[in-house]
């Protein structure tokens, strides 16, 4: 009786370590399975990229300033869709990066707790809108109402785009940086209090400077999700590469082109289709330098408020 009872335990200690042993492994695979397929599309995009750059020197593609691929006389120079994309997300970022950091500060710090159950989830719902109806919102709502502030805005341009894309990038935000703040201690803000501070000089010279490292992650969040966005400038923008940093014209950003191209009227394995590859490695170089700029961010702040 007292071994059966000793002995059924053990069994199933024995086979609560094969279950965790079988957990352990698949935890493993999922893990293996992220990383494989992050190297797989670096190893496709740099393929694809070098046998590019067999054909189109490095420098005429970085710095070139006509892009015309698909043309009789093609040109393969980069800096239009560079432009186009930098010029949308700069306006993008003018717009949701002051209304998100304030909003989070208003909910974190002022609003009450029905305020913040309310206004919360109404942000967010923004983040839930199909990017194909911002789009046509940009198009055929923006641009009309801005053509009659700025009356020589062309039908496509980059300046209804990057105010919408703004509007769909401020939950993003605003949500991340207001959780970095709720996550400020308590204590922080009661001394800042009990040594005179009112609210506002509390909210931003300790809690924002407190939460620093999230609200930075939240911007260069922001910032790859703008630049990464093809919808609402692939309707909204116009496909016309050109080098200005005139947000009234027609642009074409790096991923109206890839979206271009591979709507499938490009044979594959050709010169012209290889270069929405390159692109990609732009692309990819582009948000990875984002970043490392944030993980150097996070450092140095460290090392000064350590």
């Amino acid at each position: 009786m007292t071994a059966g009872f000793v002995q059924a335990p053990a069994e199933r200690r024995q086979a609560l370590r094969r279950f965790e042993f079988v957990i352990e492994w698949g935890l493993f695979l999922c893990a293996l399975l992220s990383v494989a397929t992050t190297i797989g599309i670096i190893a496709i995009l740099a393929v694809e990229t070098a046998a590019f750059l067999r054909d189109v020197p490095l420098l005429d593609f970085l710095f070139g300033t006509e892009w015309t691929p698909l043309f009789a006389t093609p040109q393969f120079g980069v800096l239009p869709l560079v432009a186009g994309t930098a010029l949308v997300s700069l306006i993008a970022m003018a717009v949701a990066l002051p209304m998100g950091l304030l909003s989070a500060i208003y909910l974190s710090e002022y609003g009450d707790q029905r305020v913040r159950r309310i206004v919360k989830p109404v942000l967010e719902v923004l983040a839930g809108v199909p990017t194909v109806v911002y789009g046509y919102f940009a198009l055929l709502f923006v641009t009309p109402l801005l053509q009659q502030v700025v009356p020589d805005l062309a039908g496509f341009n980059a300046l209804g785009p990057g105010i919408v894309m703004g509007i769909m990038i401020l939950p993003l935000v605003s949500s991340l940086s207001e959780d970095a703040m709720r996550g400020v201690p308590r204590g922080l803000r009661e001394g800042s209090y009990a040594l005179g501070a009112t609210k506002m000089q509390t909210s931003l010279r300790v809690v924002v400077p407190g939460a620093f490292s999230g609200i930075t992650a939240a911007f260069i969040l922001a910032v790859s999700r703008a630049i990464g966005e093809r919808m609402i400038v692939a309707i909204a923008a116009g496909q016309q590469p050109r080098l200005t940093w005139d947000p009234t014209v027609p642009i074409e950003t790096m991923t109206t082109y890839i979206v271009q191209v591979s709507l499938g009227d490009t044979p594959q394995g050709t010169l012209e289709y290889r270069t929405i590859f390159a692109v990609g490695m732009l692309l990819f170089l582009s948000t990875f330098g984002l970043n490392l700029i944030s993980a150097w961010l996070r450092a140095r702040y460290r090392e000064e408020y350590a």
